[in-house]
Order: C-alpha cells, then structure tokens, then sequence
C-alpha cells in the first residue's frame, strides 16, 4: 500500500502546485489510494471506495475445499483490511456498489457506506438479434447457433473456471453441436496460480484430456469490447460462476444484453438473481447441475425467452446508468457537497 500511496500524494501535490483544489475526492480505499489525501487537501469532501471487507472465514476465503486455507493466510487478510480501516479515518463517506459487499464491512461503518452500483449503459449493452462473432478460425457465428458463453478477467477458480469446465465433457456429450465460447485472459486477478501449469487455462486442459471436443471450444482470450457484446448478443446460454467475492460487471452486461443466465447461487448473486424469474441457480460446485441446466436451455431455448426479457429488464430497473446509478451518484455527491 505505501508506494501506491505515495505515488498518489506525489501527483497530488503536483495538481495542488498547478492551483488545482477539488471539492470532492472518491478514491478507492483497498490499496492505500486515499490513505494521505486528507493531509493534502483538508478542506475537500472525500468519499472512500470500499469495495471487499476480507474475512478469514465464511466469505470466499476457504470457500472452496479444493484450495484450503491456511493460519498465514488469514493473518494476512487482516493486515489487508487493515489499508481500509486507517483509509477510513481520513475520508467523509464511503460508497460500496452492493448491498452485500457493503454488508461484509464492520457494523459501525456500514451506516456510513453508500450503496450504489457504477451502472450498465444500456443503450449500447443491448440485445441484437442480427448480431455475428467470427471466430479465430472464420466460423461466424449468429444467435442460431447452440452458443455457450463463459466470460472471466482471468481463467480462474474465484470465477468458477474449474467447475465450468469439468462440466463441458458432459455437455458436449449431451449437445453435439454446441459451441463454447471463454472470454478472458490466462493470469490470476484473485487467488493464486496451480502447483503444476502455468495456468488454469493449462491445467484444467491437462486435467480433462481426451474427454473435451477441443474443436467446439474457443478460447478468444481479452476480447475488444464490441466484440464482447457480439458474443453476448448470439449467446444461447451464459455462465456465470463465483466465489462469494465482488460482483462482477460481466454478469449484469450479460442480463443487459438479453443472455439466459446461468449462474452460481452464491451470496453476491442471490442480490439480483432470482430463480427461474430473471436467470437460472446452481448450486457452485455441483457440476451435474450446472451441466443439466445448461444443456436443457441448449435443447429449448424457446422456453427460456421470458427469462431473457426479465434479466434486462432487472438491470433496466435497477442497474441502468443514464436512468438510475448516474442520477443516484449526482444526488450523492451533491448532498456530500452540501453538508
């Protein structure tokens, strides 16, 4: 935390030289970003991003049994939350984007945690019926098509990339034609790397062998952004799996984009999911299910066309920038600004 909160003061006082003084600060609060912004300009309105409270137990360390946790590894957990708590002596208000991830912080600072989400663009994250992807090898692919979508930062264990697939050989045993298509790159945002690859990626192919139709899996790796709604908009089924961590944005641009969805019934979820309403649930580690659901929207996707309409419309409702969170952080901010 120290270098990054140095290198924050630095370029503070460089503004503050230039005559620059701001009103209202929002910094994130995770890695020590705000730590000294009071001291620079103590008469400025400062809003703490608190994004992830960690916990040594009963959050998403030690959630998964197939990578236990050890006493190292939740002492240091709360020396990271230590960078928070010291963050939050120094700032005004803090902001978190769910209310479960404001819910993980200590009691008496959630009264003074704002819940709003950053927000979906709607207008350009949308359904388009007449949307294509090409794939690397020239294969275009239209909403026809029996598409499976899978989309991480990084091919990981937090995102459910191991259970997912571990699923794919039963999948594609079921639907031959299926096609699955995994957005992301190969390196860790959250955990660590496997003992015995270079990546999961590697691992997970090492692992499953000969029981997975390489040819019907396309690993497209960070895709441009227009790109990646292309994908969304032709997606049959979208997965979206999840230790109880940070929501990701993926998922609700997935529902905004009109996708069925399948994800993990796991806390961060339940928050906008609900079952056979506006997505499908699964239990996280339970593969056959996942499979199942799956391969049964692959199979009738027509009964599924009430859950794709419901999902936009939840972040339509709930989640929409120009018409909900960008109104909510202006009132915000302007509150803050007129105490």
């Amino acid at each position: 935390a120290l270098p990054i909160c140095q290198a924050v003061v630095r370029a503070c006082l460089q503004l503050r030289e230039k005559g620059f003084e701001p009103q209202l600060i929002i910094a994130h609060a995770g890695w020590g970003e705000a730590l000294f912004l009071r001291d620079i300009y103590p008469n400025a309105k400062i809003v703490g991003y608190f994004e992830f409270f960690y916990h040594a137990v009963g959050k998403d360390v030690g959630f998964d049994p197939e990578f236990p946790t050890d006493f190292d590894r939740r002492f240091l957990l709360r020396v990271r939350n230590s960078t928070q708590l010291m963050t939050w002596t120094g700032v005004d208000y803090g902001w978190s984007p769910t209310e479960w991830q404001r819910s993980l912080f200590p009691a008496e600072l959630q009264q003074r945690i704002k819940v709003i989400h950053e927000g979906v663009n709607t207008d350009v994250v949308k359904p388009d019926a007449n949307a294509a992807y090409l794939l690397p090898n020239g294969q275009r692919l239209t909403a026809g098509d029996e598409v499976i979508t899978f989309v991480n930062r990084n091919l990981e264990p937090y995102r459910g990339f191991h259970v997912f697939m571990r699923a794919l050989p039963d999948i594609q045993r079921q639907r031959p034609n299926a096609i699955t298509i995994i957005i992301g790159s190969e390196s860790v945002s959250y955990g660590s790397r496997p003992a015995n690859a270079e990546n999961w990626k590697q691992a997970l192919l090492a692992e499953l062998g000969d029981q997975l139709d390489l040819s019907r899996i396309h690993f497209v790796g960070a895709l441009a952004y227009a790109q990646y709604l292309q994908v969304l908009q032709i997606s049959r089924v979208h997965v979206y799996l999840t230790y109880p961590f940070v929501l990701s944005w993926s998922m609700l641009e997935s529902m905004a984009a009109g996708c069925v969805l399948v994800a993990s019934a796991t806390p961060p979820v339940l928050e906008v999911i609900e079952h056979q309403r506006n997505g499908l649930l699964c239990d996280f580690f339970d593969r056959q299910a996942l499979a199942g659901q799956i391969v049964d929207v692959l199979a009738h996707p027509h009964h599924y066309q009430a859950l794709r309409l419901a999902a936009r419309q939840t972040v339509l409702a709930r989640y929409d920038l120009k018409t909900v969170c960008l109104p909510q952080q202006l009132a915000f901010v302007q509150q803050l600004l007129n105490e």
